[in-house]
């Protein structure tokens, strides 16, 4: 079973930074790919950034040139680098494992595997 932690949320004013880690421990070899997703209220989970075994990296239009996404498998902890904030970027951040799952990067039906999140809130 494939545990996942994140932490690293906060709150932060606009521009700001804050990174994200995402410590995964368990069986997580039949993983490989790790995304991050996150929820604002009122909206629909929207995917953020993945990474996959070969560091090959995909982001949402909206944090290009923003965020960045990295991982260290020796500690297996993926991180989401948050750079230049905007109020809209306020949500709930999950980290996600696909756990032999199959799909696109960006729908969450391919992650098995769900952290229970960390809050990031920026203010304006």
């Amino acid at each position: 079973q494939v545990q996942l932690v994140e932490s690293g949320g906060g709150s932060v004013q606009a521009g700001g930074s804050l990174r994200l880690s995402c410590a995964a421990s368990g069986d997580i070899s039949g993983s490989y790919l790790m995304g991050w997703f996150r929820r604002a209220p009122g909206k629909e989970r929207e995917g953020v950034a993945a990474i996959d075994s070969d560091e090959n990296t995909s982001y949402a239009d909206s944090v290009k040139g923003r965020f960045a996404i990295s991982q260290d498998t020796a500690k297996s902890t993926v991180y989401l680098q948050l750079n230049f904030l905007k109020p809209e970027d306020t949500a709930m951040y999950y980290c996600a494992a696909n756990c032999q799952g199959e799909g696109r990067w960006d729908a969450p039906s391919t992650y098995k595997c769900w952290g229970r999140g960390t809050q990031v809130t920026v203010s304006s």
